[in-house]
């Protein structure tokens, strides 16, 4: 991979997750960013032990080496008034732009079940015909005012929700359009509900704008699935990792993003357990292995 086109940034879900706040709580905003540029990163996302204040959080930013990578948006659109995620896109585009950031990422949380105590493998929500049409229209709505911010709209793909599968993204995707809606390709999601993560690379090598490295532990997603845990207790329990640390095999899927010489970020993302796994520990832990599989 070329290191002058490619970005590594790592996200702050390894010290302090924000949806299960009890993990990490101990972990301050200051230890977390020191400890990303200490591990040799130079970019990261946001999470909600971040200054609010752009031009605070940019300065603590700065003297580390550091940029805004992407944030993760939660649109409504099946739940709420359409205006409400338009409004909201809006002031995270603002403060985004204040942060230089050029990337926003996106995942329709209306009908999610991530976030709830129900079995997660197997009982995603659906879209309906109507919900689908509301999605993808409110997709391409909010990539064209992301395009007039200067900002590449990318899609999440996440477990839990109705976008989870290769079909359902390849449905989202054949749906929006391709000059205003791009994907954010996660390893890890992919793999979680069961799709392989390298034929996925393969397939949309060509809408992917940003990257979320995230390793499985087949051991413990085997737990998930014969205890019909919900996505926070497999998290709770170790179903992700860093690269390296898992059962997903990165060296081809870095061989596809090089071959088709990819631009931008790539994002370490691996909610754990700080207490279980020491945060700066497995960040090192992912540079090394990413400078041995990609060369970068």
């Amino acid at each position: 991979m070329d290191k002058n086109k490619v970005q590594l940034g790592i996200a702050p879900i390894g010290w302090t997750n924000d949806d299960l706040p009890a993990l990490g709580r101990e972990n301050t905003f200051e230890q977390c960013v020191s400890e990303m540029a200490l591990a040799g990163f130079t970019g990261c996302e946001v999470g909600n032990k971040f200054p609010k204040d752009p031009k605070v959080l940019k300065h603590m930013l700065d003297i580390r080496g550091l940029t805004i990578a992407n944030q993760w948006f939660s649109s409504e659109f099946v739940s709420k008034p359409f205006e409400v995620t338009v409004n909201n896109f809006v002031k995270q585009l603002e403060f985004l732009k204040a942060m230089g950031a050029k990337i926003i990422g996106c995942s329709e949380q209306g009908n999610s079940i991530q976030g709830k105590d129900v079995p997660v493998i197997g009982n995603s929500p659906r879209f309906s015909e109507e919900e689908w049409d509301l999605v993808t229209r409110g997709y391409n709505h909010l990539g064209a005012i992301a395009r007039d911010y200067g900002f590449t709209l990318t899609y999440h793909h996440h477990a839990g929700t109705a976008v989870e599968t290769i079909e359902e993204v390849d449905r989202f995707l054949e749906m929006t359009d391709p000059d205003l809606v791009y994907l954010l390709y996660d390893s890890g999601h992919f793999y979680f509900v069961g799709e392989d993560p390298l034929e996925a690379v393969k397939k949309y090598i060509g809408r992917i704008r940003h990257v979320h490295l995230k390793d499985v532990r087949d051991d413990v997603l085997s737990d998930v699935k014969k205890e019909k845990m919900s996505f926070l207790d497999g998290v709770r329990a170790g179903v992700f990792t860093v690269p390296g640390d898992g059962d997903i095999d990165f060296g081809p899927i870095f061989d596809v993003l090089g071959e088709n010489n990819y631009e931008g970020w790539m994002v370490v993302e691996a909610e754990q357990d700080p207490a279980k796994a020491n945060p700066f520990e497995y960040a090192l832990k992912a540079r090394r292995y990413i400078k041995e599989k990609a060369g970068i």
